[in-house]
């Protein structure tokens, strides 16, 4: 029998905390994993452990395999025969292509029997298992991510380490070579099956060594200027190596065959000292391979390297005349010279960034928050990894809302949606700072108008179409956050000139008659116009103006902050009075058909989407807490299902029958408009995290961990990645929400430029511990509640804390620190109560 579409998991799987996630066989199928740089674009390792979506180009690229790139093994045990496989397990059905199973992926070659795959971004871990070798094999993939080393996390890279044990009774030889196309010249999305292709020609791979052995992938053909200019490097940091710089060419199949016959046979290839450049329409493939000799019960680790260097990049984005296939230049081209150097780099501080990263993953996986929420919290840390976002030689990150398959979606740094992105603000501020060095110092016009997309190159032209409500006035919280967490107020000074003139702005288009809730015409992310009163732009209006309040206090413009701290409270009123329903807040419309597209009567689950957003950007709550956590429950009530069979949405379904989800928008008390706004009937994770967030900062814990529950459970490696949350494109920034379930669940709150520093843990409060970040540094929070008293600990492990005040537990017990305590990596302060 079906479960009601109510119903609640039961406490053991919502609060479940321990091991992570693990996939296993048909589970193995969507996962891609990415790995590389912010902004850098990335390669995704697989849950087979193969190697797939080449998005180093600049550009997305889903389903690009770099024909014949992959990572074999030779192992032979003494006295007995040799044994050759890829080191990833069989392709998975249907085996449905018009000529077989493409031959790119190596479909043909013997893999490994199974995979374990194991994901806790920014680290993967794959335990393979064949019984006809006499090694085992497991493998660790990564690439650095440090909180508030925004370079360090920005390197084209990924890090592959392979742990070899000698399983048997006799010494063991091996051999586990990565080999890969020279793909320097090719450009996506033209299709690329082989190393013949028109965009090749001249490509050279030459070998180095050093700290590494490398072999580095050229192209003398290409000028620096040329978009398809760069190179790939392959490197491995083990002594004793063996190589081919190309595969011997010829026809059909022979490429393939000869290099697979030659390490087969003795584990050693060639080993030429140097390849003649290709001819036109060619490249070659390369082959690096690390020897080893391993004794009986003994382990080795293998370090392999993939660094890219693709220096330049257009706007193909745009149709504007002034910036369409405009030049643009990836940050890290600047740092790095090219593979080489990118991959040495990685080499010489290895054991820094593995260390520092690891740090971070243990720090965020030994918290004792339940196992769902760490899943949603780390997995879509990716998303800055990927080709959602732009890291430009400006200094600046840029972002579309996500990918498309072989484009970005919906250009650029769109205002409404990056609202909800929170990872980059407590992780990476400096990056978070320059996104609003750009809203501030370009968007904003002279009139106070912020225009809600991006055009680059920034200074050629604004993007022209109407202002979008919320996203102007969230952008103005985000700044107010961005200065919270740097307590930076040259930052501040320098850009509030911009932001006053866009909250006046505000005021005189989305509240004309000046009584602190908008009416009008009003464009908001759900890409339709609100007319009437609405409760997600009043709710982001209080939002802005607390903000404002806040930080005309902080430059000491005494007469902005005084004048929206009384329109705050007008607003307040007349919002409870105008909206609220007794149950929920709705729009106030006259005749919702009159108009198409609109809420009404509805429940909408983003109603409460500025109370939210002020929560995680440390202003606290705006409305009452009565009507507040009486409309985050009728949100739970009437929109979370935990099982969508017969719902009819006949827009984009992203969650299907059978699942569990969060509608955007019900009707509980009837009313629904002939045509409601636009995806009304749809699922997004990033709201979804969202409301879970504020469900549980309101206590209602149950509720909300129910609600990350059932969207980590659709993305289960079978049906979906899980490194992959997708709205309009995949790896969408909207889904960046679910860094506040940390903060929501933690109760972790901060004020740099007051020092203070609070924690609130809603679960386990008597035994609690929790990673933390803000923009001055990061570290781990442990609490113990016994009889005596309250035992609590704040420890440092990256960057600089300066503490005044700390405020703990639900009453908010506050512990002034006289002096200030300065605390850097390595300190531990602990405080009891």
């Amino acid at each position: 029998m079906r479960r009601s579409s109510q119903s609640l998991p039961p406490d053991r799987t919502l609060f479940a905390r321990g091991k992570p996630r693990t996939f296993t066989g048909r589970a193995l199928r969507e996962i891609a994993f990415p790995l590389g740089g912010i902004g850098t674009g990335t390669v995704s390792l697989g849950g087979r452990g193969e190697l797939r979506d080449w998005e180093i180009f600049n550009r997305p690229a889903k389903g690009l395999t770099l024909p014949q790139t992959f990572v074999a093994l030779w192992a032979r045990e003494r006295g007995r025969k040799a044994v050759t496989r890829v080191v990833a397990t069989h392709p998975l059905p249907p085996f449905t292509g018009h000529r077989g199973v493409p031959r790119e992926g190596v479909p043909g070659l013997p893999h490994l029997a199974s995979a374990r795959f194991t994901g806790t971004y920014p680290i993967a871990q794959i335990d393979f298992r064949d019984d006809t070798l006499p090694v085992e094999i497991s493998l660790e993939a990564s690439n650095p991510l440090i909180p508030l080393r925004a370079e360090d996390s920005g390197i084209p890279v990924a890090i592959l380490t392979y742990h070899l044990t000698n399983r048997s009774q006799r010494l063991v030889e091996a051999t586990l070579a990565l080999s890969a196309l020279n793909p320097v010249g090719y450009l996506p999305p033209a299709p690329l099956t082989g190393r013949r292709a028109p965009c090749f020609g001249g490509n050279v791979n030459t070998l180095h060594r050093g700290v590494i052995t490398a072999i580095h992938m050229t192209s003398v053909r290409l000028s620096a200027d040329d978009l398809a200019f760069g190179s790939l490097a392959i490197a491995t940091t083990h002594s004793k190596t063996t190589h081919r710089l190309d595969w011997g060419g010829g026809g059909w199949f022979d490429d393939l065959q000869t290099l697979w016959d030659e390490l087969s046979e003795s584990g050693t290839l060639a080993e030429q000292t140097q390849m003649t450049p290709t001819p036109s329409g060619e490249t070659e493939h390369a082959t690096l391979g690390a020897r080893l000799m391993l004794a009986p019960g003994e382990s080795v680790p293998v370090t392999l390297l993939i660094a890219w260097h693709f220096p330049n990049r257009d706007n193909h984005w745009n149709t504007e005349e002034s910036v369409r296939g405009a030049r643009l230049r990836s940050a890290y081209a600047d740092r790095f010279e090219h593979a080489l150097d990118v991959a040495q780099h990685t080499a010489r501080h290895l054991w820094r960034l593995e260390t520092q990263t690891r740090q971070f993953r243990d720090a965020l996986f030994a918290s004792t928050l339940p196992r769902h929420a760490l899943d949603a919290i780390s997995a879509n840390l990716s998303t800055l990894r990927t080709n959602t976002c732009l890291w430009l030689d400006d200094g600046r990150l840029h972002g579309f809302e996500g990918c498309c398959d072989d484009a970005g979606c919906c250009p650029m740094d769109c205002t409404h949606v990056w609202n909800y992105s929170q990872a980059e603000a407590f992780l990476f501020p400096t990056l978070a700072r320059s996104m609003r060095e750009m809203d501030f110092g370009w968007s904003v016009d002279e009139s106070g108008e912020m225009a809600f997309r991006t055009l680059l190159p920034i200074g050629r032209e604004r993007w022209k179409f109407r202002a979008a409500a919320d996203g102007q006035l969230g952008t103005i919280v985000r700044l107010f956050r961005e200065w919270n967490l740097s307590g930076d107020n040259e930052f501040l000074r320098r850009l509030w000139p911009a932001a006053r003139r866009a909250m006046d702005f505000a005021l005189r288009v989305f509240d004309p008659d000046g009584d602190g809730v908008p009416e009008g015409e009003r464009h908001n992310t759900y890409d339709i116009e609100f007319i009437g009163q609405d409760p997600l732009t009043a709710t982001m209006m209080l939002a802005g103006l607390r903000a404002m309040q806040r930080m005309g206090e902080a430059v000491g413009d005494t007469e902005m902050a005084g004048r929206c701290e009384q329109l705050l409270i007008r607003g307040r009123e007349r919002f409870l009075a105008l909206c609220w329903n007794g149950e929920y807040f709705e729009q106030r419309i006259d005749d919702p058909d009159a108009v198409k597209y609109q809420i009404g009567a509805g429940c909408l689950s983003d109603q409460l989407l500025g109370e939210w957003l002020s929560r995680c950007a440390g202003m606290g709550p705006l409305l009452p807490e009565r009507e507040t956590k009486r409309a985050a429950r009728a949100i739970f009530r009437h929109s979370w299902k935990r099982d969508l069979t017969g719902h009819a949405c006949c827009q984009r379904s992203y969650a299907m029958e059978g699942e569990p989800g969060l509608l955007l928008c019900t009707w509980p008390r009837g009313g629904r408009p002939r045509f409601p706004f636009p995806y009304s009937d749809e699922v997004w994770t990033g709201i979804e995290h969202a409301v879970a967030a504020l469900l549980i900062d309101l206590g209602l814990v149950r509720e909300g961990l129910a609600v990350v529950w059932g969207a980590r459970s659709r993305h289960d490696g079978e049906r979906r990645n899980p490194w992959d949350e997708f709205e309009c494109g995949h790896h969408y920034v909207r889904a960046m929400s679910s860094w506040s379930l940390l903060t929501a669940l933690s109760g972790f709150r901060c004020s740099v430029p007051e020092g203070m520093l609070a924690f609130n843990p809603r679960i386990t409060p008597e035994r609690f511990q929790t990673l933390w970040s803000c923009g001055t540094a990061w570290g781990v929070y442990r609490q113990r509640i016994t009889k005596s008293g309250m035992r609590a600990e704040i420890e440092v492990l990256g960057g600089t804390l300066h503490i005044a005040t700390l405020r703990l537990g639900p009453r908010g017990t506050e512990k002034r620190l006289s002096p200030v305590r300065v605390l850097r990596a390595g300190d531990t302060l602990r405080v009891e109560i």
